[in-house]
């Protein structure tokens, strides 16, 4: 499969939680950083997406938000 999005991450799945209908995948990319993505539970399924797997975080953005205290 070929994607658009440049920003492609690798790295490994450590906690997937489903929800009533969204799930938390957890991945960890290394260096002390772990993206999450939430996505629908029926994704999980049908990509098999358990702890320990290989994984990428695809992100694509349209805008980029920027918070302060």
């Amino acid at each position: 499969m070929k994607l658009s999005a440049r920003n492609r991450i690798k790295g490994r799945i450590v906690d997937v939680r489903l929800g009533t209908t969204t799930a938390h995948v957890k991945i960890d990319i290394g260096g002390g950083q772990v993206i999450t993505a939430a996505i629908t539970n029926e994704a999980v399924d049908e990509m098999d997406l358990t702890v320990g797997r290989e994984a990428y975080a695809v992100i694509k953005a349209s805008d980029v938000m920027i918070g302060m205290d």
